[in-house]
């Protein structure tokens, strides 16, 4: 893959992710769901977790496009392009449910996807094991953060339910592919500092 080509990849996916409306290939886990009649302010604490969600998934978007551009490695990249397309499909559902709830999309969406994109460029650049580091780091952060939303949203609120817990076994999955794909095992400091920024991400994304 020339250089223009990376380049021309990047670019299209960021503009998808960020301004296109997303499409999913498989069918949402929301359809079919009955939810109970959500107050105020259980409609509003939906949709703040569904919002932090999404901004999970554009962040996602970004890490693997950035990785993929930064290997020299064809099948690697092959793999991570592939790992975008089916976060796609999370991408979608969690616009959609925020659709549903009457809510947006977080206004920051541009920064966190640049700020995710550079993060996997750099990751990519030190080694293919070490991007496969900061995949299984990230998607097991995820899988806990999704953990804590099944607790905290509301019982009634079926559809936003089923969406976080598919989200949670697929990202699980994927941690587990990363690491049998050889994937090294980040330091202390830098599984922190991804924690601490993910801390920001969330909290920032909830409101805004």
């Amino acid at each position: 893959m020339q250089p223009i080509d990376k380049l021309l990849t990047a670019a299209d996916a960021a503009l998808r992710t960020l301004f296109a409306s997303p499409r999913a290939s498989a069918s949402s886990p929301a359809t079919g769901q009955v939810d109970v009649p959500l107050g105020t302010e259980e409609k509003k604490r939906s949709a703040a977790f569904m919002r932090v969600n999404h901004v999970g998934e554009v962040c996602a978007q970004a890490l693997y496009t950035g990785q993929a551009a930064a290997t020299r490695n064809a099948v690697l990249r092959r793999h991570l392009l592939e790992a975008a397309r089916e976060e796609t499909d999370h991408l979608a559902w969690t616009r959609d449910r925020l659709d549903q709830l009457g809510a947006r999309p977080s206004l920051l969406n541009p920064l966190w996807y640049a700020g995710a994109f550079a993060l996997g460029a750099i990751a990519g650049r030190i080694s293919d094991r070490a991007s496969l580091g900061f995949v299984v780091e990230t998607e097991n952060q995820v899988a806990e953060h999704l953990r804590g939303h099944l607790e905290k949203l509301p019982p009634g609120d079926r559809s936003s339910r089923a969406i976080v817990a598919q989200m949670k076994r697929d990202e699980e999955r994927h941690a587990s592919q990363a690491r049998a794909a050889g994937a090294l095992e980040l330091p202390p400091p830098a599984r922190l500092l991804m924690r601490a920024a993910a801390k920001v991400m969330t909290t920032t994304a909830h409101y805004i």
